[in-house]
Order: structure tokens, then sequence, then C-alpha cells
């Protein structure tokens, strides 16, 4: 399941950076997460970074709207990340 950042968001930024897919941007009043190539940070973490670094509590959350396995969601990852081999335990 992808994530998503809610309304409470306050433009701090400190997700865009930690998002080694590139699915984090600048929206125009919040920041968005691009469900096509958010991972859950399967492959690069063992765990949400955008969710860890984030100083509000619930902005970051799993979208229901995007229910995904972690099989899906490391297929997503190998197709952003071609070559590359995912960090062990992230998967």
């Amino acid at each position: 399941m992808s994530y998503r950042i809610t309304d409470e968001c306050i433009s701090c930024g400190a997700c865009e950076a930690e998002c080694k897919n590139e699915a984090i941007s600048e929206g125009d009043t919040t920041y968005v997460i691009d469900g096509d190539k958010c991972t859950e940070c399967v492959g690069i973490a063992d765990g949400p970074r955008c969710k860890e670094v984030c100083p509000i509590d619930d902005c970051c959350t799993s979208d229901p709207g995007r229910n995904e396995t972690k099989e899906q969601l490391l297929e997503k990852w190998r197709k952003l990340h071609p070559g590359e081999e995912p960090a062990a335990g992230t998967y």
C-alpha cells in the first residue's frame, strides 16, 4: 500500500529528501506522494522513511485506495531501480 500525505502537512520538506524513489514532491499547498513511485520504502529501508522523519503525527499515512502487497511493492521498486539489489531486510 502506498503512502499519502494528509492536509496536516506543514510543508517542511523533511520527507522529500528522504524518498529514494523520488515519489514525494511539493504540491500547491502541501507535499504529495506519487503512488506509482511509492514503495513504502520496500527495497530501501525497514519502514517508511517519510513517516519516520515527519514532525507531524499521522501526516504520512497508508493510502487506503492503493492496496498493494509487499511483493507488488518490491516489483515496483525493481522497476524504479533497474540493475540494483534491494537492501537486505527491507522486503
